[in-house]
């Protein structure tokens, strides 16, 4: 069986959740010469962690190519699976999509939201296998596109990498490192985009202003703002700090340090950092909205509505350290339900059903 992987998302971002999710899948491909591996020139981080040898789709820059159909010409019978939204035309080939969120068709307005949901949609109906990474995703997409053929639709869930997991010898881990500045303070972490609204930055600034024992500690997605900084500057000077490219390991430093883990999003398609959050023993204070029940389960404190009263009453319960701990020992337990094997497993065996089903074998 021939497969094909179309690696656009390593050109379009240089670091995310998808990117984690796509290199992933390929680690896990013993003979990856078997594999036709189609990308452009990139400097995606996790790309770097991984060897293969490359295919060129086409001259055409990946800025130009991330909005056509797949142009290369397949093998017959091959699987061709995108990493972003991509199909070829091809009738003799399986082709097979992942969908990851539906934030644009949620929180996005005007062209840039055309854009997407038009290719999104043009590659859903028109692929023969969709891979949805929480059943909240794939309701979703339901919801958006109801006559889609559900039988073609599978939730396989990813997860987070082993490096998160429990530092047992802290000790210096900090001190003797560039977070040295946070040492002996309280920390509540906050994980990744700060831009998008539906993320609800603000709101993690505010819980800590009212909580003044306490640091916010926020990393990666850019450079602080103009405008963040004035607003931290307004709410908790001082208490602000802010960390680029930090690395898996540490940000698993980060995890193990932290008092709790504040990821207050209003939407998302699975939310690795929560899983991360878990691995590592930090715990998680969250909502109780979309994918995240899913992946937190009973083991993290979800909030209904929110709002920073609420999340204030979530990071008091926890200053009981018997009951902090008790939330550790839950995330541990809960974050065992998910690994990278088991997605590439379900993926392969996803591949195989769909090639059946397609070519009568």
């Amino acid at each position: 069986m021939k497969i094909a992987y179309d690696n656009i998302i390593f050109s379009l971002q240089k670091a995310g959740g998808i990117s984690i999710y796509w290199t992933e899948l390929i680690k896990r491909f013993k003979n990856k010469s078997e594999i036709l591996f189609y990308e452009k020139k990139n400097n995606n981080i996790f790309r770097k962690l991984i060897f293969y040898d490359v295919k060129n789709e086409s001259a055409l820059g990946f800025k130009i190519l991330r909005y056509l159909p797949f142009i290369k010409k397949l093998p017959e019978k091959s699987i061709f699976h995108s990493s972003y939204y991509r199909i070829p035309l091809q009738k003799d080939v399986v082709k097979i999509i992942t969908v990851y969120d539906f934030t644009y068709e949620y929180y996005c307005t005007g062209a840039s939201r055309w854009i997407h949901s038009w290719q999104k949609n043009f590659a859903i109906k028109n692929s023969d296998g969709v891979i949805c990474i929480s059943d909240s995703t794939k309701n979703d997409l339901f919801k958006f596109l109801p006559n889609i053929d559900k039988e073609k639709v599978k939730t396989i869930y990813i997860s987070a990498g082993k490096e998160f997991h429990k530092v047992f010898e802290m000790e210096n881990k900090i001190k003797y490192s560039r977070f040295k500045e946070i040492e002996n303070k309280k920390v509540i972490l906050y994980v990744g985009d700060r831009k998008s609204k539906y993320k609800n930055f603000k709101t993690a600034v505010d819980v800590v202003s009212k909580l003044h024992d306490y640091i916010l500690l926020s990393v990666g997605a850019g450079e602080v703002t103009v405008e963040e900084q004035l607003m931290v500057n307004q709410n908790i000077t001082g208490r602000f700090f802010h960390y680029l490219d930090v690395s898996s390991e540490e940000l698993n430093v980060l995890y193990n340090y932290a008092f709790c883990f504040l990821y207050p999003s209003s939407y998302e398609g699975f939310g690795i950092p929560v899983l991360e959050s878990m691995r590592a023993g930090c715990p998680v204070i969250s909502t109780n909205i979309s994918s995240i029940p899913e992946v937190a389960g009973h083991a993290a404190l979800l909030v209904d509505d929110i709002c920073v009263e609420n999340f204030i009453k979530q990071v008091k319960l926890l200053e009981d350290s018997e009951f902090r701990q008790s939330k550790i020992n839950e995330g541990f337990k809960q974050a065992k339900k998910f690994s990278w094997d088991l997605c590439f497993e379900e993926t392969i065996a996803f591949y195989n059903e769909i090639f059946k089903s397609k070519f009568n074998t």
